[in-house]
């Protein structure tokens, strides 16, 4: 790689750092919105137990288990 390149390649990689770094700066949670945020309905999961069940009919009735949060399948082969 000649030093024309690898200079470019830097100038464009610390180009895009400084561009995602920046859109990081224009995000601020406000005070009187932080308890619209903490609410349970604002969750990945809003009811863990609730989905526990859910996931474990899932897991009985289709006899695998993926995409969440345990891996293997239903087939015994790990």
């Amino acid at each position: 790689m000649s030093a024309s390149l690898r200079r470019l390649a830097w100038c464009v990689a610390a180009g895009a750092a400084l561009v995602f770094s920046g859109g990081c700066a224009a995000t601020s949670v406000k005070p009187w919105d932080r308890d619209l945020l903490a609410q349970d309905k604002m969750k990945f999961v809003p009811r863990p137990m609730t989905h526990a069940v859910d996931q474990h009919v899932y897991f009985s009735k289709e006899g695998s288990t993926g995409g969440s949060d345990a891996a293997g399948g239903g087939c015994g082969c790990n």
